[in-house]
């Protein structure tokens, strides 16, 4: 992702409007038109509907589709609105920055010719030099990322413990992943480095333990294959025809016994 739609996507409108109606990330509603982009997530992201393919091929491929989502709702101009409305919620950039996102899109772009272009018109090194390690890559990006608002209600409110989750997850995972795992804290000072977020989470876990929302990876993914992933309102999933609701927020998983 060109870092100047970075930049404005994500620390701009996400954080700034996160899980809001005009927030960008967020789900799609049951009553927004069935475009590509509400599609496509219907197909890809995690639920009760998705089938074993669609999430194959969704965390390999969800990354890349939210990039390219992104750029063809702010690349034409605020007057192309059937454009715009491929996200769950329109956004806006400025015309400089347009201009640096098409620049910095250009740069990326040859960068990966010149990784295809290396190795060669050949499929078996395309498929393991190329398409495999983004593919994992990307998946491993997805497998937070799916887990970080799509369990939670809609809010007008910009509150980091009502409309975030956390993951609890071995250390090894958080080391390598640079503490991936802590969203809430990462919404509640997206500045900070990430070395702290477990000081932080210590923190929300004495203050806030009835309201900070922690789960384990593997309860994160129970739930969210287990729930449909469209929003008929701010407190109630749907599924893609309308005919199984679940209600929101999920109850609270109970503690783990102590030892």
């Amino acid at each position: 992702m060109p870092p100047t739609l970075w930049n404005a996507v994500h620390n701009r409108w996400h954080h700034g409007h996160t899980n809001s109606l005009a927030d960008p990330d967020r789900g799609y509603l049951e009553s927004q038109p069935a475009t590509w982009g509400k599609w496509i997530q219907h197909a890809f992201v995690p639920s009760h509907e998705v089938s074993g393919l669609g999430l194959l091929l969704g965390m390999g491929a969800a990354w890349w589709v939210h990039n390219l989502r992104s750029l063809v709702s702010v690349l034409p101009g605020q007057r192309w609105q059937a454009a715009r409305a491929v996200v769950p919620a329109p956004f806006s950039i400025r015309p400089r920055e347009r201009r640096a996102v098409v620049l910095e899109l250009l740069l990326i772009s040859a960068c990966h010719g010149m990784v295809i272009s290396g190795l060669g018109p050949r499929p078996l090194p395309l498929l393991l030099g190329y398409i495999l390690p983004l593919g994992l890559g990307y998946g491993m990006a997805m497998a937070y990322i799916d887990t970080n608002h799509l369990l939670c209600p809609l809010s007008e409110a910009n509150q980091p413990l009502a409309n975030s989750v956390s993951l609890r997850l071995p250390a090894l995972c958080d080391h390598l992943h640079l503490n991936f795992s802590h969203h809430v804290e990462h919404h509640i000072f997206p500045g900070m480095n990430a070395e702290f977020y477990p000081l932080l989470r210590r923190i929300l876990l004495q203050r806030y333990s009835d309201h900070y929302q922690l789960l384990s990876g593997s309860e994160a993914w129970r739930r969210l294959l287990a729930t449909p992933r469209h929003y008929r309102d701010a407190t109630t999933l749907v599924s893609w025809a309308g005919e199984h609701s679940v209600a929101l927020p999920l109850p609270r998983p109970s503690p783990p016994a102590q030892r």
